[in-house]
C-alpha cells in the first residue's frame, strides 16, 4: 500500500494543467534559460523521470511530463496543442514561469469559489449520506437550517438542493470528478 504522501499523476489526456516538456528546438536554444533546466523542474518523481510534480512556492504543485526524459538538463520547451484545451495548457505553462522566474503566480482558475464550495458541500451531504443521515438532517448539517416539520421540508427550497447535491456527489464518484481537472468551456 503507497504512503498517504506518494505523489498522483494524471494522465495528461485527463489533466490539462499538466505542463508538457521536452527538449527546445535548436531554433529556441538561445533563448531557452538554461540556468533554470531539468533539475529545478523535478520535485517529486515518478521514478522514470518522465512525470513529477513541482512545487509553485505557493502551497501549490504541478504536474510536469517530459517526453524526452532521457534527454538530460537540456534547454526545455513546453508543448502546447492547438485544439480547445490548448488554452488550460497555456494557463499552466504561464503559471510553472512565473514560478521559475520568480514572478507572481496566477491563480489555478479550473474551479471558482462557488464551485470549490459545491464540490464541499457535495462531498458533506454524500458522506451524511453515507452515515445513514436523512436529507433533512444533512440540510440542517450543512445549510444550519432549525428544526422544521415534514410539510416544512416537503415546500423548503433547500430540499431540491440537497437532493443535487446528492446526485451530483454520487456522478462525482462513479467518475464525473475528472470534470474538475478542466475549465468549463461554452459550446
Amino acid at each position: 500500500q503507497a504512503p498517504a504522501t506518494a505523489p498522483v499523476f494524471w494522465l495528461p489526456q485527463e489533466d490539462t494543467s499538466v505542463v508538457i516538456l521536452a527538449s527546445a528546438p535548436d531554433v529556441l536554444a538561445k533563448e531557452t534559460d538554461n540556468s533554470r533546466g531539468v533539475s529545478e523542474v523535478r520535485s517529486d518523481s515518478d521514478g522514470q523521470d518522465a512525470h513529477s510534480l513541482h512545487d509553485l512556492g505557493n502551497s501549490q504543485k504541478i504536474q510536469i511530463l517530459r517526453i524526452d526524459a532521457a534527454a538530460g538538463d537540456v534547454p526545455l520547451a513546453a508543448i502546447v496543442p492547438l485544439g480547445i484545451a490548448g488554452f488550460d495548457r497555456l494557463e499552466a505553462v504561464g503559471r510553472l514561469l512565473a514560478a521559475l522566474h520568480d514572478r507572481a503566480i496566477p491563480p489555478d482558475t479550473r474551479l471558482t469559489r462557488q464551485q470549490r464550495a459545491r464540490a464541499r458541500r457535495m462531498l458533506q451531504a454524500i458522506d451524511g449520506a453515507r452515515d445513514g443521515a436523512t436529507q433533512l438532517e444533512i440540510a440542517q448539517v450543512i445549510f444550519r437550517i432549525g428544526r422544521v416539520t415534514r410539510d416544512e421540508w416537503q415546500v423548503s427550497s433547500v430540499r431540491p438542493t440537497v437532493m443535487s447535491l446528492l446526485r451530483d456527489a454520487r456522478a462525482m464518484i462513479a467518475g464525473d470528478y475528472r470534470k474538475l481537472l478542466r475549465h468549463r468551456r461554452s459550446r
